[in-house]
């Protein structure tokens, strides 16, 4: 069964993303075609970037933090990111998650699902090219939030009927890229 892993990339104290990442799983765990799972950053607690050597160059990791991300991530055929927009860019902790691993992200299919003022669209153009520099497949379809139209006094999460029919197909391509990519990842 090709499995999914939904990633929360805000730890803000105050994040508005918990919602979204529940909501994308509440609508991805009916389906049959797959397995989802939330992984949670803040269950995740990464520092900046202390592994001695590049992960490109080795999957060998000195830190204990880094071996159980890495386990982690491993067991996924492909992933949502569910991404906050700071200041026009991607949360700090999801950059680091995402730069802490390197083989573990390759050759899987990732989809996004972005929030903020703008819907987040930055932020998702910034994951989509630190995807492929890890050999990821980015899809085609995204949700794109915004706080203005998804938000009912910019604090409770009320996602309108074209996002969830977006987020439909979103998860669509996720899992017929993961499953299709399956065949590459075996093969290395």
């Amino acid at each position: 069964m090709t499995r999914i892993g939904i990633i929360l990339g805000s730890t803000r104290p105050q994040r508005r993303g918990e919602a979204v990442a529940h909501w994308v799983l509440g609508r991805a765990a009916p389906r049959t075609d797959a397995e989802f799972d939330l992984i949670d950053l803040r269950d995740h607690p990464l520092p900046h970037l202390d592994e001695p050597n590049p992960a490109l160059f080795s999957s060998s990791y000195e830190h204990a933090h880094t071996r159980a991300w890495s386990s982690t991530i491993a067991a996924y055929d492909g992933y949502v990111l569910v991404t906050a927009e700071y200041n026009h860019g991607v949360p700090s902790p999801l950059k680091n998650a995402l730069d802490f691993l390197y083989h573990e992200w390759s050759n899987k299919a990732v989809a996004l699902v972005s929030y903020g003022v703008d819907g987040g669209a930055r932020a998702a153009e910034q994951l989509r090219l630190a995807a492929g520099a890890l050999q990821m497949a980015d899809v085609a379809h995204q949700v794109t939030l915004s706080l203005f139209t998804e938000w009912e006094n910019l604090t409770t999460f009320n996602p309108t009927d074209r996002a969830a029919t977006t987020l439909d197909r979103t998860l669509d391509q996720v899992v017929a890229w993961s499953t299709a990519l399956s065949s590459l990842r075996a093969a290395v």
